[in-house]
């Protein structure tokens, strides 16, 4: 039985073969369709860095159909970020690869490995941002609220303190 899932991608390294974190998002976006078919892919948006990273990110997402489980296709991202030459270092620190799973058309999933949706993507402008492109109006199982609300709920002016 086949899934649909939404896939964030982030890098803000080098890579020796894409180059720039732009171009190793192309790269990892071609190298998903090895996972199942991929239905829709974001731009590639600029990202300020957060945590231990020094460097500006780019961000995209995508939407994924696949035979895959949840933690089947996990390990695939996990497999494929090293694969692109991700070491185990400091959190949030810089990074050429960073694939996760935000959203799957299952609802919620939990285990002792990965939880969907994932625990802080309504939080993060540099998912929500590429993700409203390409499904605004896939909803998050926790609040009910679609992307593009949740896109809107985060980046609303708010009044300055008095």
């Amino acid at each position: 039985m086949s899934s649909t899932y939404l896939i964030a991608l982030g890098s803000n390294r080098r890579h020796h073969l894409y180059g720039p974190p732009e171009g190793v998002l192309r790269a990892a976006m071609e190298e998903c369709a090895s996972l199942g078919t991929v239905t829709a892919r974001s731009a590639v948006i600029a990202t300020a860095p957060m945590g231990a990273a020094r460097r500006r990110f780019a961000n995209a997402a995508l939407v994924l159909e696949s035979e895959l489980a949840p933690t089947a296709l996990l390990a695939a991202l996990k497999h494929m970020e090293r694969a692109f030459g991700r070491r185990r270092g400091q959190r949030w620190g810089d990074r050429v690869l960073d694939g996760d799973i935000i959203l799957w058309s299952g609802g919620r999933w939990r285990s002792a490995e990965l939880a969907i949706p994932h625990p802080a993507f309504a939080a993060r402008t540099f998912v929500l941002a590429p993700a409203r492109m390409i499904a605004p109006l896939w909803r998050d199982p926790a609040s009910g609220l679609s992307l593009a609300q949740s896109h809107a709920r985060l980046t609303r002016p708010r009044p300055l303190p008095r």
